[in-house]
């Protein structure tokens, strides 16, 4: 038996005013998508914009529904409704922004399993890294220079064949 460790960098802001100014742009998106969420049950917005090749920025928010399970987070919205929309063309980033109504998010907040797992098909999909950007309503940023650094064993299409 060998045991190993896994480790990756990132990038850690202390403001959102740190960013470049293209990300800072993106930021802004995510943090508009947030504030149309539909998240009447766990008053929980999440906001996320999608910078693609050709310049476009692509938005989504989360959206609950009475069944739990039945919702959808905004990273899966806004990804979808990019490959919908401009299909084949590469994701560059992802910038996420959620708040609360119940308390303030003061640091970076991260995708969830099922989102990681559906970016992480994207960037395996088109060969190249997608920058990740997270933060919370105030605070520090997080930057990952690609999806995968959130999901190193990630599933993908290989294990099907």
């Amino acid at each position: 038996m060998e045991k190993r460790r896994q480790e990756f960098e990132y990038f850690l802001f202390d403001s959102f005013e740190e960013l470049s100014s293209e990300h800072q742009l993106l930021m802004s998106s995510a943090i508009a998508a947030r504030k149309d969420a539909y998240a009447p049950y766990s008053k929980f917005q999440v906001g996320a914009a999608v910078l693609l090749e050709n310049g476009k920025t692509v938005i989504g928010n989360n959206q609950e529904n009475a069944s739990y399970p039945a919702g959808v987070c905004a990273e899966r919205v806004a990804i979808l409704h990019a490959g919908a929309k401009y299909p084949g063309v590469e994701i560059k980033a992802i910038a996420i922004s959620a708040t609360s109504e119940n308390h303030q998010v003061d640091k970076p907040v991260s995708s969830c399993g099922i989102c990681r797992q559906s970016m992480a098909e994207y960037e395996q999909k088109q060969k190249a890294p997608i920058v990740i950007l997270m933060m919370g309503e105030i605070g520090p940023v997080i930057q990952c220079d690609s999806v995968l650094d959130l999901i190193p064993f990630a599933f993908d299409g290989s294990f099907l064949n």
